[in-house]
């Protein structure tokens, strides 16, 4: 389980900017959870707090009851590889083919060139890019591009899948198969997985819990079909394309 509490993040400069106040979330092994809100809401920068690549300013992020905050030397290093980050300009390195960015994160990790290849190549599978393995990135689409991101995000065999707008830059075609497949790793590998977008129909695809971000504060959230049968806030109706009477 992850547990967010009172979590707030503020950017310090000349002119203070707070981009995110009392987070308040609870994401239940092997969810599907969507967080959804317009272009500067801060759901990515909840998203960087959560894989720690942001540290918050106040608040505690708890995975299975530990602090990740606190964590240090090898226990932060354990829980970075049970987090595999998902982001939306795909982060390829263009002078490796596919198998070599795949194989990466285990050749960080000091793992035998032989055994991080079998396992790139089992992922590829996975991913359905095994024919793909020694091309470039440079001569795949954006949906095979996210693909190869994607085996590489499930490398160190993570609990945790979180995913920084996946779909935003591909057609719709595209999309709906991207979504399949988080969804079938989901249910085949017990992933527990949260989505950043700012598409409602993301969350209506594959999501079965959604929070409503605006301004740096949830403004809703519950069950995907509580929430969009019964919608609460105006910025939650506004993303659903209701009109306000």
């Amino acid at each position: 389980m992850i547990q967010v509490t009172n979590l707030t993040k503020v950017f310090r400069g000349e002119t203070d900017v707070t981009a995110l106040t009392g987070i308040n979330l609870n994401v239940d092994d092997g969810d599907i959870y969507g967080i959804i809100g317009m272009s500067g809401a801060g759901k990515s920068t909840l998203l960087r707090c959560i894989a720690l690549l942001e540290t918050p300013t106040q608040g505690r992020i708890e995975v299975d009851g530990v602090d990740i905050s606190t964590l240090q030397g090898k226990d932060l290093t354990a829980l970075r590889k049970s987090v595999g980050v998902i982001f939306q300009g795909y982060n390829l390195l263009m002078q490796r083919n596919v198998l070599r960015n795949v194989c990466f994160p285990l050749e960080l990790d000091g793992v035998k060139k032989e055994a991080r290849e079998a396992r790139a190549l089992e992922l590829l599978n996975v991913v359905g890019l095994a024919d793909k393995a020694r091309a470039y990135p440079a001569q795949l689409s954006g949906g095979q591009k996210q693909r190869v991101a994607i085996a590489r995000a499930l490398a160190n065999n993570p609990k945790i899948l979180l995913c920084d707008e996946p779909t935003s830059a591909l057609d719709s075609f595209t999309t709906k198969s991207i979504l399949t497949l988080l969804q079938d790793i989901n249910r085949k590998m017990g992933l527990t997985i949260i989505i950043i977008t700012h598409e409602i129909g993301v969350v209506n695809a594959i999501c079965n819990k959604v929070a409503i971000i605006n301004q740096g504060a949830f403004v809703e959230q519950g069950t995907v079909e509580s929430v969009m049968a019964r919608p609460s806030s105006p910025i939650t109706r506004m993303l659903l394309g209701m009109k306000e009477e």
